[in-house]
């Protein structure tokens, strides 16, 4: 199989939540991307994340006050860059986990509530031997939420 399935920089089609449910193995309670809106094969993709009050770490994040957990927003972040990857390789890629090998300079700069939508901003710095980096950024309401660079491992199925 060639690393390449479409050429870097082309824009590729939306991708609705069943789509993501195809390229990438999460499910309820944490898949947690709604949509994927832009993709720019290879390079970048934006996903987007309704919050919800009935997301279920509300009820412990806090009852009085609900806050999305930031690491739960970098984790959207990350698989908005998973489906960024599946869907730049191609079918073979599908259904493949995308692990976690780093997460570095981590920010959270307002809280996320329910009600928000978070705009799941990320670019693929590099990807050498099935290992990508990226930068993400997660946006509501025109506003930064949190950003972060992370690390990733394609593993195939």
């Amino acid at each position: 199989m060639s690393e390449q399935a479409v050429a870097p920089g082309s824009p590729l089609a939306d991708v609705d939540i069943f789509g993501i449910m195809r390229m990438i193995p999460h499910r309820y309670p944490f898949l947690l991307i709604d949509r994927v809106v832009e993709i720019t094969a290879f390079q970048r993709a934006v996903g987007i994340k309704n919050v919800t009050i009935n997301e279920p770490f509300f009820p412990g994040h806090f009852p009085a006050d609900p806050i999305m957990p930031g690491v739960l927003v970098v984790e959207a972040m990350a698989q908005a860059a998973a489906v960024l990857v599946a869907a730049s390789l191609g079918p073979e890629a599908e259904g493949s986990g995308v692990y976690f090998m780093g997460i570095d300079n981590a920010r959270f700069r307002r809280p996320v509530r329910p009600g928000d939508q978070l705009r799941l901003e990320v670019e693929a710095l590099r990807a050498k031997l099935g290992v990508w980096k990226f930068a993400g950024k997660a946006v509501s309401d025109g506003k930064a939420v949190a950003e972060a660079e992370f690390s990733a491992k394609l593993m195939r199925s």
